[in-house]
């Protein structure tokens, strides 16, 4: 089911703004709303906030681009209206249940099939095209790879507002809309911006496993489940391994618990829909990805760009997390993996699943040769 996108264009007569809805409606965007490049220039100032308090973490891209993410015309000085597009990756089954399932991974529904960047460029490509011949002006497209804050640009536009979890919510599709974004140079009527729906509602900040919202409407990246899984490259500290669970790949319960979501609707986009191998794939046979099947199992997914080195690392501490002993073989074959990323994490994983006189047994076997200071720290550590 798909909102009419006429609803959000009430105030809109002009034939192009309505032809845009019918072309968005068409490519199978489920809402769209026109904002101007000036709008919340705020944002400059709380990203810089962001980077000042060294949240962003290992995200050094965010640091150099805070310039330039200011605003759209700081970007591109030419652009004069933001065309928002928002499409629903709304999953068909609850999130929150396969935390439950502690020998398979959870996988953010967001990466359980195509990658959206893909889906959606294609699509913001051809409206694009369109839009520059119609209105004789020049338009560029973005799909979170730019430095664009999208999230406050839809707010303006009327799509959604930034809830506590800085997330966008939608009273339609609640936490569940990939965004897009056109910039072009033509004036385009624009909407209303969207007024913040969140109440006294917490829910989002009170489930969060690693108390990663330092306040309502602020993140602490570095403490964040989806940013230690996808974007930190390096160890992840014994402080937030075991509040991971079974998470594998990025973090739902923010999203998942926002009551906006009771309005949501499944997506409609077939490359969208959750493969049924990743909904709860089995841990030990994730643990024994080389890269090649690596590679292979994740073609086209969001999860190949992490590489398979990270996502084994973060196979592992599921595997430690999930008490179960009869994983301890697959645990075995990593103690000698190539990347210490993963051999430390075998060696963490087994601490939690072995007993003193077996860990011991693999102790005197593997660490006499064990080079890289941050596995022998693993293996001094681990049953402390």
């Amino acid at each position: 089911m798909r909102i009419s996108i006429s609803d959000t264009f009430e105030t809109m007569g002009s034939s192009i703004e309505s032809r845009l809805e019918d072309r968005a409606r068409a490519a199978g965007f489920d809402i769209v709303a026109v904002t101007n490049t000036e709008a919340a220039l705020n944002w400059g100032e709380n990203l810089q906030a962001f980077v000042v308090h060294g949240r962003h973490g290992d995200m050094d891209w965010l640091a150099e681009t805070v310039g330039r993410r200011s605003s759209p015309r700081a970007m591109w000085p030419q652009a004069r209206s933001a065309v928002m597009l928002g499409m629903n990756y709304g999953p068909d089954f609850d999130p929150m249940q396969r935390l439950e399932r502690k020998g398979s991974g959870v996988i953010s529904v967001y990466a359980l099939n195509r990658d959206y960047h893909d889906i959606i460029k294609g699509k913001l490509k051809g409206l694009a095209q369109w839009l520059t011949s119609a209105t004789d002006s020049e338009a560029k497209v973005f799909v979170d790879t730019a430095p664009l804050m999208e999230k406050p640009l839809a707010a303006a536009a009327g799509i959604g507002w930034q809830g506590k979890h800085t997330n966008l919510v939608s009273r339609q599709f609640g936490s569940w809309l990939f965004l897009g974004a056109i910039l072009t140079t033509a004036e385009l009527q624009t909407n209303d911006a969207e007024q913040d729906h969140c109440g006294a509602c917490r829910a989002c900040l009170d489930i969060c496993p690693t108390n990663a919202f330092p306040a309502p409407y602020q993140l602490d990246a570095r403490r964040c489940i989806s940013y230690l899984t996808i974007e930190h490259k390096g160890h992840i500290d014994r402080e937030f391994r075991a509040a991971m669970g079974n998470r594998i790949y990025g973090c739902d319960d923010c999203l998942a618990v926002c009551p906006w979501n009771k309005f949501a609707q499944t997506a409609t986009e077939a490359k969208l829909a959750a493969r049924e191998d990743l909904i709860a794939p089995d841990l030990a046979l994730l643990a024994g990805l080389d890269d090649a099947a690596f590679r292979k199992l994740f073609a086209g997914s969001p999860i190949k760009r992490t590489g398979r080195d990270r996502f084994v690392r973060n196979v592992l501490i599921a595997i430690g997390n999930s008490g179960d002993s009869t994983m301890v073989p697959a645990v075995e074959q990593r103690l000698e993996d190539t990347s210490p990323l993963v051999r430390a994490m075998a060696v963490w994983a087994l601490g939690l699943l072995t007993g003193v006189e077996d860990f011991q047994v693999h102790l005197q076997r593997h660490q006499a040769a064990e080079a890289d200071p941050d596995v022998v720290r693993e293996w001094r550590e681990a049953r402390q």
